[in-house]
């Protein structure tokens, strides 16, 4: 068992390669709070996260951003970002057919519809505008 260290999960990075898309996904298909937003152009960083939980947050940023990645590097992770191979998230709701269905009707690219896993829970996928994964699971 854990020793509760007071530690919380307080953010978490995902590039973004269109911040208009991405807020439209996660600001009206998640129905998230747009927390922050700083930047212009495609060099945005936004934060979001789900209403009345400020201190959790997903920061959207501009991919290969930092000044130390090589452009080798940055064209490496573009790749992975537009197959869908470099982030992903994992999200949690109490209604899964009913967000299913929101996010679905938003255009959001479907991964998989909601099934009942071998591992113990139900879920479904989507690729968010960017490419990432977002697995949402039913609590």
């Amino acid at each position: 068992m854990g020793t509760d260290t007071g530690i919380t999960i307080h953010q978490t990075f995902l590039p973004h390669t269109d911040p208009e898309a991405s807020l439209a996904f996660y600001r009206d298909a998640l129905g998230f709070e747009v927390l922050l937003d700083v930047g212009q152009g495609t060099m945005r960083w936004i934060t979001v996260g789900p209403a009345g939980q400020p201190g959790t947050s997903i920061v959207l940023t501009p991919p290969a951003a930092d000044p130390g990645i090589t452009e080798e590097e940055r064209r490496t992770i573009t790749e992975m970002i537009a197959k869908g191979t470099f982030a992903a998230v994992i999200l949690g709701t109490k209604d899964l057919d009913g967000t299913f269905e929101r996010v679905q009707a938003s255009g959001a690219e479907v991964m998989q519809e909601p099934v009942d896993q071998p591992y113990g829970f139900r879920d479904c996928a989507f690729r968010d505008p960017a490419g990432n994964t977002v697995r949402i699971k039913q609590l």
